[in-house]
C-alpha cells in the first residue's frame, strides 16, 4: 500500500493538474513530498519499533496513512493535496521499517532470504503495477474525478491491514526493559534529512536552497558526532554506528541509494511522456508499463532464493539487465518518436529492465540485513530505506528537471530520452558499487 502510492499517483498527475489547476511545482511536491516525509521518519520509526514493539508502530502507521489517504481523496485544492501527501509519507515511513524488522525477527537463514524475496516481489510489483491500477481507476471512475479514487482506494485496504495485524502480529511480550530513546539524535537526523531533501523536491532553484542543503549536510555530520559521543558514554544512539561495520550493510545502503535514484525516475518520466507526449489515456499509459511489473514479478522470488548462495553476483546481474533495458528503451524512443505504437516499441526493453529489477531490490535488502542483530533490525531497515527515499527524491529531481526542460521539443521525445539517459547514469553508479563489492569479496585473503 505504501509503496504502491509511490507510482500509482504518477498516472493521475495530468488529471490532478487539470481539476485543481496545479502548477508543475505542485505536481512535483505531490510526488516528491511523499518521499520527503517518508524518508524523514524511517529511522526514528524503526528505532521506536525496536524499543517499544513493532505491532504498535505498524498499526499506528496504517492509521495515519489511511486517514491521510481520505484527506487526499477529498482535497479541494492543490495545497490541501500536498499537505495530505506529506502526512501520507509520515504514515508510510512508520510502517515500512516494521515490516523489514518483523522479517528479520521471525525468519533465519534461507527462509529469511525467501521472505525478503516475497517482499521484493511486492515492492517491484507495487511500484510497477501502480500506473496500471491508477489507469484502471481513472477509466472506471472517470477522468475528471477519478484521481480522487487513486487515494480513496486505500481506505478499505488500510482497515483490513489494521484488523489483520491486530489478529496475527503478536504484541511485545518479552521481559526486556524498553530501551531508551535518543531525542537529540532524532531532531538532528530529522532536520538534516529535511535540509538535504527539501532543495531536491522543490522546483525552484535559488541560493536559499543551496544554503539549506549545506545546512542539512552539516546537521547530518553533527548527528554522526553526537551518536558517537552517546555510544561512547554507554547511551543508546538512534542509529548504532556499529551497523556500518556489519559485513555488507554499508555497501547495500549505498547501492540502494544509487539504484533508487534511477529506478524511481523511470516511471515518473515515462508516465508523463506517454500521456502528454504520445496522447495515451491513463489506462493505456499504465498498461504500457506492465512488462516491467511482469519481469520483476518473475525474478524477485528467484533472486530472494539465489542470493543465499550467489551473493552480490545476483545484484550485479540484475543491474546489468536494468541498464541494458533502459539504454534500449532510450534508443527506441528516440527512433520511434511520439506515435500510437510507442508502447509496443518499449515493451521488450521494459520487460528486460523488470527482470533485472527483481534481482536487485530484495537480494540487496537480504544482503544488507543478513548479519544485523535482531534488536537493531528496525533501525537498520530504517537507515536502508532512508537511503532509498533520498535516492528517489534525487532521481525525480534530476530526471524530472531534464524531462521538463526538453518536453517542449519533439512532443517531449527529447525530454524523455534525456531523462532515461540520466537514469542510466545513476544506475551505472549502483553497478560500480556492486562490482567493487563483488571483486573485493572474491579477492583472496593475504597469506599468513
Amino acid at each position: 500500500m505504501t509503496l504502491l502510492d509511490v507510482s500509482i499517483v504518477n498516472v493521475a498527475l495530468p488529471s490532478i493538474a487539470e481539476e485543481l489547476d496545479a502548477s508543475a511545482s505542485a505536481l512535483q511536491w505531490v510526488v516528491s513530498g511523499y518521499a520527503l516525509t517518508f524518508g524523514l521518519v524511517l529511522v526514528g520509526a524503526g528505532r521506536l519499533g525496536d524499543a517499544r514493539g513493532r505491532r504498535t508502530l505498524f498499526v499506528a502507521g496504517v492509521v495515519v496513512f489511511t486517514l491521510a489517504s481520505l484527506a487526499a481523496g477529498l482535497a479541494p485544492s492543490a495545497a490541501w493535496l500536498v499537505v495530505a501527501r506529506l502526512v501520507q509519507g509520515i504514515g508510510g515511513g512508520i510502517i515500512n521499517p516494521q515490516v523489514s524488522g518483523l522479517i528479520q525477527q521471525l525468519f533465519r537463514g534461507a527462509e529469511r532470504g525467501r521472505a525478503f524475496g516475497r517482499l521484493g516481489t511486492t515492492i517491484g510489483v507495487s511500484t510497477a503495477i501502480g500506473p496500471v491500477l491508477g489507469g484502471v481507476i481513472l477509466a472506471v471512475a472517470g477522468a475528471d474525478h477519478g484521481w480522487r479514487w487513486v487515494f480513496l482506494v486505500n481506505l478499505p485496504v488500510g482497515v483490513l491491514a489494521i484488523l489483520l495485524s491486530l489478529r496475527y502480529i503478536a504484541p511485545r511480550h518479552d521481559k526486556e526493559p524498553a530501551r531508551d530513546l535518543d531525542p537529540v539524535g532524532a531532531v538532528l537526523l530529522g532536520a538534516g534529512v529535511v535540509g538535504v531533501l527539501w532543495p531536491l523536491v522543490s522546483e525552484r532553484r535559488d541560493p536559499v536552497h543551496a544554503v539549506l542543503g549545506l545546512a542539512g549536510l552539516l546537521l547530518l555530520a553533527v548527528f554522526v558526532l553526537w551518536e558517537r559521543r552517546l555510544d561512547a558514554r554507554g547511551g543508546t544512539p538512534m542509529v548504532p554506528l556499529s551497523l556500518f561495520r556489519v559485513p555488507g550493510y554499508a555497501t547495500a545502503v549505498l547501492l540502494g541509494l544509487a539504484y533508487f535514484c534511477g529506478f524511481t525516475g523511470i516511471f515518473f518520466v515515462l508516465t508523463l511522456y506517454l500521456q502528454d507526449g504520445v496522447g495515451y489515456s491513463p489506462l493505456q499509459a499504465g498498461l504500457a508499463l506492465t512488462p516491467f511489473a511482469l519481469g520483476s514479478t518473475v525474478t524477485a522470488t528467484i533472486g530472494g532464493r539465489a542470493v543465499s548462495t550467489r551473493g552480490r553476483a545476483v545484484v550485479v546481474l540484475g543491474l546489468v539487465l536494468v541498464i541494458a533495458g533502459m539504454l534500449l528503451a532510450q534508443l527506441l524512443l528516440g527512433a520511434a518518436g511520439a506515435r500510437s505504437t510507442t508502447g509496443w516499441w518499449i515493451a521488450a526493453p521494459l520487460l528486460l529492465a523488470g527482470l533485472g529489477s527483481g534481482l536487485v531490490i530484495s537480494p540487496n535488502q537480504t544482503l544488507a540485513l543478513e548479519h544485523v542483530p535482531v534488536h537493531q533490525a528496525g533501525a537498520a531497515g530504517g537507515v536502508l530505506q532512508t537511503g532509498q527515499r533520498l535516492g528517489s527524491a534525487v532521481g525525480i529531481a534530476v530526471v524530472g528537471a531534464l524531462y521538463f526542460a526538453g518536453s517542449g521539443r519533439g512532443a517531449g521525445t527529447v525530454g524523455v530520452t534525456h531523462g532515461l539517459l540520466a537514469t542510466v547514469a545513476l544506475l551505472a553508479v549502483a553497478l560500480a558499487i556492486g562490482v567493487a563489492d563483488l571483486v573485493r569479496g572474491r579477492r583472496p585473503a593475504p597469506a599468513g
